[in-house]
């Protein structure tokens, strides 16, 4: 039987539909809808390897910028993502925080070289202090050791079919840790805390993967493989609901700023390693010829530098901001 668009009827049913619209925008991890209060954190917690965190001398894996006078390293001068989610937010981060610094809210649980085994202790280490809520904010990458990993030292065969309806062993391997981490930040949001979620960028793209290739053509596909593998089962795994969990792309990220790099203001090399001493060593003051912090997508073999990392951070930002945390 039809329903005069005019009944009270027909309005309860579009009311009806409109609300499950909402109801199933709320559930999406991306998140597309606004928040009805600004979400505006106690803590941020970061979790995971370098690419997110600071070393307690407030020194990082990309491009250090330093005093002009001294040439110390200035940890608050060339912002790594995270530290820039610490700053949007205005908390103060332990490693690097100004002297005399007391309400330090930014913690920084990562560790160089950590890999998805890792982050179980560094949420450990921070459910020992106490308990978490709905103001906590973790922030996750790890992942980029384990690819490497497993394409280095795996057993068996390492072929990585990109035809994700097979299942290769040394895929299976990578898709067990990127399930741990998985639970590791479904663990978080069974505890009470929101989580911005970190892909790991695309190892294919890297200048570590471009130098396996030119030895032994494929090998920058097989990482991308790899890389693809891990992602696409830390994705699928987590909650799928954007009121807890905030997914922001890397491996996307990276990916478009390869084929279309004038969309990322300064960016004219996207293959080739930014610093001439290897990071946390590297500095704006010791840079290959014709580098700078702004027009070098990759700061060493592996690690991104600050292109990426103001990428990521406004990409982050927006997640945390405008999910229905």
């Amino acid at each position: 039987m039809l329903i005069d668009r005019g009944s009270k009827n027909w309005r309860r049913a579009a009311a009806s539909l409109l609300a499950a619209g909402l109801v199933a925008g709320l559930v999406a991890c991306g998140g597309g809808t606004s928040q009805i209060e600004p979400f505006q954190p106690n803590r941020i917690i970061i979790v995971g390897d370098e690419n997110a965190g600071l070393l307690p001398d407030g020194r990082n894996y990309a491009i250090n910028g330093i005093d002009p006078t001294t040439l110390a390293v200035t940890c608050g001068s060339q912002p790594i993502w995270t530290q820039q989610i610490v700053s949007d937010f205005g908390l103060v981060l332990d490693n690097c925080k100004a002297a005399g610094a007391t309400d330090v809210r930014g913690i920084t649980r990562t560790a160089p070289g950590a890999k998805a085994a890792d982050l179980d202790a560094q949420i450990d280490a921070q459910l020992a202090v106490g308990p978490v809520g709905a103001k906590d904010l973790f922030v996750v990458m790890v992942g980029m050791h384990d690819i490497i990993d497993v394409y280095e030292n795996f057993a068996g065969s390492k072929y990585c079919d990109p035809d994700t309806r097979v299942n290769t062993d040394i895929e299976n391997e990578l898709r067990a840790r990127g399930h741990h981490v998985a639970e590791q930040v479904n663990r978080l949001v069974a505890a009470g805390a929101r989580v911005v979620l970190s892909t790991v960028h695309d190892l294919g793209l890297t200048p570590y993967a471009l130098a396996k290739d030119a030895a032994s053509p494929g090998q920058a596909a097989q990482l991308a493989c790899l890389t693809a593998t891990y992602n696409t089962r830390l994705r699928v795994d987590i909650v799928q609901d954007g009121r807890y969990i905030g997914l922001v792309l890397a491996d996307d990220a990276t990916q478009q700023a390869v084929r279309f790099p004038s969309l990322f203001l300064g960016l004219s090399n996207t293959s080739a390693k930014a610093c001439a001493t290897a990071p946390p060593a590297c500095t704006s003051n010791t840079l290959v010829t014709g580098a700078s912090t702004g027009n070098f997508l990759w700061a060493d073999d592996l690690h991104f530098a600050q292109v990426m990392h103001s990428h990521l951070a406004t990409l982050a930002i927006t997640r945390a901001r405008n999910n229905p945390f």
